[in-house]
C-alpha cells in the first residue's frame, strides 16, 4: 500500500483544465493591456494641456508688465507650443496693442494637441506697468 506524504502541498491536486478558461484569461490580459495603453495616451494629453496652461500663465505675467503681447513674444510662445506638440496654433483674441494701466489684457491660445484634441486657453488680467 502506498502512503501519501503529508505536508503543505498534500491538499492540492491537479484538475483537468479547459482550453476555454485559458483563452478567456488571455483575452482578459489583452483587454487590460489595451485599456492601460489608452490610459497612458490620455495621461500624456492631460500633461501637455497642463504644460500649455503653465506656459500661458508665464506669458500673461509678461503681458502684465508690458501691457500687450509683443510680436517677438508671440513668436516665442508659438515655438514653445510647437515644441509641446501643439498644431494649428492661433492667438486670435489676444491683446496685441498697448493697453493703458489698469485695462484688461487677454491671452487666448487655441490649437490642437495630439493631432485631434482641440484646446483653448483663455487668461485675462490687467495691465500693471
Amino acid at each position: 500500500m502506498r502512503r501519501r506524504r503529508k505536508g503543505l502541498l498534500s491538499g492540492l491536486h491537479r484538475e483537468r483544465g479547459n482550453v476555454g478558461d485559458v483563452l478567456m484569461m488571455g483575452m482578459m490580459v489583452l483587454a487590460m493591456a489595451v485599456v492601460m495603453m489608452t490610459f497612458l495616451d490620455l495621461i500624456q494629453l492631460v500633461q501637455k494641456k497642463a504644460d500649455v496652461r503653465q506656459l500661458s500663465r508665464q506669458y500673461l505675467l509678461e503681458m502684465e508688465t508690458v501691457g500687450f503681447l509683443p510680436a517677438s513674444s508671440a513668436e516665442g510662445l508659438k515655438k514653445e507650443l510647437a515644441r509641446l506638440g501643439a498644431e494649428e496654433i492661433s492667438l486670435d483674441g489676444t491683446t496685441l496693442r498697448q493697453a493703458s494701466f489698469g485695462e484688461v489684457i487677454t491671452l487666448k491660445i487655441s490649437g490642437k494637441l495630439g493631432g485631434s484634441y482641440e484646446f483653448c486657453e483663455v487668461r485675462t488680467s490687467t495691465a500693471k506697468y
